[in-house]
């Protein structure tokens, strides 16, 4: 396969980083301090969620760099967002019955859009910072007993 032309990697990181933000559902107001978007943890984890693995740091790189060079991304200071033209490649995907998201969006990206060549690169360190607050997050919390908890009258 070509260099040109869109990996099912793209579309998964592509699809993980559109179900992380919660597909525009979740968006911050424009006063709010707080950026739109999702960090690298947030997209790691529904990858492995879509895929029951972790892409890898040169996957992600490629993938992203392609997706912001297509416009369909954008990264700043570490916050992935859908831009326009993503939301509208997510909304008016086709729905292919028994093939993958996934899939159905690499069809779309291959039939609607170039993979482009931004200049973003993913350094090991924050790729394994990432992976571990994946992990750490992924570690379920003991559930208490609510017989043990002192009762303060």
């Amino acid at each position: 396969m070509g260099e040109n032309r869109w990996q099912w990697a793209d579309a998964w990181i592509f699809v993980s980083l559109v179900i992380a933000s919660g597909a525009g559902r979740h968006r911050r107001a424009a006063s709010s301090r707080r950026p739109e978007g999702v960090r690298l943890a947030d997209v790691l984890s529904t990858a492995d969620h879509l895929n029951r693995a972790l892409p890898e740091r040169r996957e992600i790189e490629v993938a992203v760099r392609r997706l912001v060079g297509a416009g369909l991304v954008s990264v700043t200071d570490g916050w992935f967002r859908i831009t326009p033209d993503g939301e509208r490649l997510w909304r008016t995907r086709p729905n292919a019955g028994l093939a993958t998201t996934v899939d159905t969006v690499q069809g779309a990206l291959i039939r609607r859009h170039t993979p482009g060549d931004a200049d973003w690169h993913l350094c090991e360190a924050e790729h394994a910072a990432a992976v571990q607050e994946y992990v750490v997050r992924s570690i379920p919390m003991p559930r208490r007993s609510p017989e043990n908890r002192a009762h303060q009258e």
